[in-house]
């Protein structure tokens, strides 16, 4: 078994991926007030906005335990309404030599991709972290239906 992985998962969207796309986009500064106890802080600390270059960081609740992310924005597709974050410190780093997140959107879906290096064989695939995602993206649906 190797030590790079792929690991993909869509979910479906009634409310428009296009909208779980302009959240994380332009307003990602809502994300801890839509997903309270997920996650419990989001900053930006270079760049302004969610731009490629911009350098970001987490505070997120996973699995019941306290983490933190910390990312660079790598690409901003509008056409595909996707966006890569590339980790470069905090917990996942622990693990992996490496960890990128795609979120790209579209009429209906949303969809999370984890690229990603083992730091060994015996570090687990990321499933946790996928299904915190994808229950990520069902309370900003639930958040944007309400609208």
């Amino acid at each position: 078994m190797g030590l790079k992985g792929k690991l993909i998962g869509s979910i479906e969207v009634k409310c428009g991926g296009h909208l779980i796309h302009d959240l994380f986009h332009t307003n990602t500064h809502h994300i801890p007030n839509i997903c309270h106890g997920k996650v419990n802080h989001f900053e930006i600390h270079e760049g302004g906005s969610i731009k490629v270059g911009s350098v970001v960081s987490w505070k997120y609740n996973d699995d019941g335990k306290d983490k933190i992310a910390k990312q660079v924005i790598d690409a901003v597709d509008p056409q595909k309404k996707s966006i890569t974050w590339k980790v470069i410190g905090g917990d996942l780093l622990e693990l992996y030599n490496s960890f990128t997140i795609i979120t790209s959107c579209d009429k209906e879906w949303t969809t999370w991709t984890f690229v990603y290096e083992k730091k060994t064989e015996e570090t687990p695939e990321p499933l946790v972290l996928l299904g915190f995602a994808l229950d990520l993206t069902k309370d900003i649906e639930g958040h944007l239906l309400k609208k």
